[in-house]
């Protein structure tokens, strides 16, 4: 892999590092202070915690902050998606989807990057399927709509 590789491969990192750990957190105090579940909270803040294991080095750290070129993303405008949300429900499904896409994202390019990684990542990832599937377990909207997951 070429360096200018690597400098990319550490930008999708970063960006797939920061949207997972912000839709935990859309997803800890959606928990927290509106359904006030503390057994899902603290399920979710141990998945975010966890993914510090994967990006806890100080050297990895450098290497994606120093990657960083967020001005120049071409992804960074709202779409109408992105702003379309009727309700708790709403919000909740999307942080759910983009959590797993974003570690699915950290999972194949931890197997060019640190093969050591790629395992734990891999658990994280079902570890939200989890917790997706408990929260949607009773959720009558659920049954109601065309949201499905069935992991």
């Amino acid at each position: 892999m070429t360096n200018a590789e690597r400098k990319k491969i550490f930008r999708v990192l970063d960006v797939n590092l920061n949207r997972s750990r912000e839709g935990l957190r859309v997803l800890e105090d959606y928990f927290r202070f509106i359904s006030k579940e503390d057994s899902m909270r603290s399920n979710i803040k141990k998945i975010r915690h966890s993914l510090r294991a994967i990006s806890s080095n100080k050297k990895l750290i450098k290497d994606l902050i120093k990657n960083r070129d967020s001005g120049n993303d071409l992804g960074k405008e709202l779409d109408n998606l992105e702003i379309e949300r009727n309700d708790i429900f709403d919000i909740v499904y999307a942080n759910f989807q983009r959590v797993k896409e974003s570690l699915r994202v950290i999972e194949e390019l931890l197997k060019i990057t640190d093969k050591n990684k790629v395992e734990t990542a891999k658990k994280i990832r079902y570890q939200t399927y989890a917790a997706e599937k408990q929260t949607f377990r009773n959720w009558t909207y659920l049954r109601n709509s065309g949201h499905r997951n069935n992991r």
